[in-house]
């Protein structure tokens, strides 16, 4: 049966316009990563649609597709193109997770949650014919000795010299968040010696942890810090405001090499974070854990959020003024989105506030598909719109710089390519 494998990261046209405006979209490693569990005697051709589209005529005995809900409908439309064709497809990621059942339409099997197990299954059960419609790992999968990417399949020109991930998930159950739907098993951690040796493999000298939030682990986060730290590069991930409230975690990030973490501030009401089940996010400490932050030479990314219950129109510029008087080097913004299967989409639903079930609006940027409670949907797309406008101008961009110059010599560049991405594409 082994054949040709054609795997597609999935990216629709219309969230490729969006994620231009972003100007840095880092590699993703699910098919690179699915590539590594396949066995040799398969050919595998990976497709990413951030690099170029998919050919829904290109040979192939197997498709996989994996995808986030903006991009449903496209990726829905190249599975359909090519099961008339005779070619199995079987379908993943994010959306297919959240709705399984809907994906199913599309698909001869459809992967729920994680497939460290489940693809090797699904392989042999291909093989001998006998290919279920969905494949759930019955337990968590291990994620020792899993193997590293394949870094041949890494097509994307994104600034980094390499992108791999330590733990998977995230504690928390913040109720717009699909990582409580897509993990629900807790945090699992790779054994700490495997991720320093595939950290050390990168010939390039900028990498990405595509962790969740590598602060949830702060005993395992610093032995890994203190393990690739003999590498002398540089790196970024993702972490909770936890990551500010603690002095040896950043020291010894500091120490092995990191640059810049993404921090989840999501909003400065704390009525907001109350809401959403974030109260561990105290908006009366945001400055001084961005000035400890920034005392160890790492920049802030700010994760924004605008939408919440409690927001008025009055957030938009409260925001950005807050995030100018802290120095903050760069920020992303989004609209809320009560993704489906998430406790914020039942809770809005119950409600009769889910304005549309059309995925492709289900952006953060472009749409907002949801009733706000405290403003109209064009108010909060107009103030979204003006707070990232306003964040990446000029005067915001000097003002941050120079109230926290750290990392100036890559963060001015950034911030200013940030505004010319803007200024081409839109939002």
């Amino acid at each position: 049966m082994p054949g040709k494998l054609l795997l597609i990261t999935v990216s629709s046209p219309e969230i490729q316009r969006i994620r231009r405006s972003r100007f840095l979209n880092f590699q993703q490693i699910t098919m690179p990563y699915l590539a590594a569990l396949t066995p040799p005697d398969w050919q595998v051709e990976h497709v990413d649609e951030e690099v170029g589209p998919a050919d829904p005529l290109a040979r192939a005995d197997l498709v996989g597709i994996t995808f986030h809900t903006p991009s449903a409908h496209h990726a829905y439309e190249l599975a359909d193109a090519y099961r008339a064709r005779g070619i199995p497809v079987a379908l993943g990621g994010p959306h297919a997770t959240l709705l399984p059942e809907e994906a199913a339409a599309h698909a001869d099997a459809v992967f729920i949650g994680e497939a460290e197990d489940t693809w090797p299954q699904f392989l042999e059960d291909l093989r001998q014919g006998c290919v279920k419609k969905f494949y759930r790992p019955s337990a968590p999968p291990s994620l020792e000795g899993v193997p590293q990417a394949r870094k041949d399949l890494f097509i994307r020109r994104d600034y980094t010299g390499g992108v791999l991930f330590a733990t998977r998930g995230c504690p928390n159950t913040c109720d717009f968040c699909t990582l409580a739907v897509m993990y629900p098993n807790r945090l699992r951690r790779r054994p700490v010696e495997e991720v320093a040796a595939e950290y050390a493999s990168f010939r390039g000298k900028v990498i990405i942890f595509w962790d969740d939030n590598i602060s949830a682990d702060m005993h395992y986060a610093k032995a890994l810090f203190r393990a690739i730290t003999p590498h002398r590069k540089w790196w970024s991930s993702q972490a909770s405001v936890r990551a500010g409230q603690d002095e040896e975690f950043l020291e010894l990030a500091a120490r092995s090499g990191c640059k810049q973490l993404f921090i989840g501030l999501e909003s400065i009401s704390q009525a907001s974070m109350n809401e959403v089940g974030k109260r561990f996010n105290r908006v009366d400490e945001y400055a001084r854990l961005i000035e400890r932050i920034h005392a160890h030479g790492i920049a802030v990314q700010a994760g924004i959020v605008f939408g919440f219950d409690s927001d008025t129109p009055a957030i938009f510029d409260q925001t950005v003024d807050f995030l100018e008087e802290c120095g903050v080097q760069n920020a992303t913004f989004n609209i809320l989105t009560p993704f489906p299967g998430t406790a914020l989409f039942r809770r809005l639903e119950a409600e009769g506030r889910i304005l549309t079930r059309d995925w492709r609006k289900y952006n953060g940027r472009a749409h907002v598909v949801y009733l706000p409670r405290q403003m109209s949907c064009e108010e909060l797309l107009e103030g979204f719109q003006r707070a990232v406008r306003r964040f990446y101008s000029v005067g915001s961009i000097r003002r941050r710089l120079l109230r926290s110059p750290v990392q100036i010599g890559w963060a001015l560049p950034l911030n200013l390519a940030y505004a010319f991405a803007l200024a081409r594409y839109g939002l």
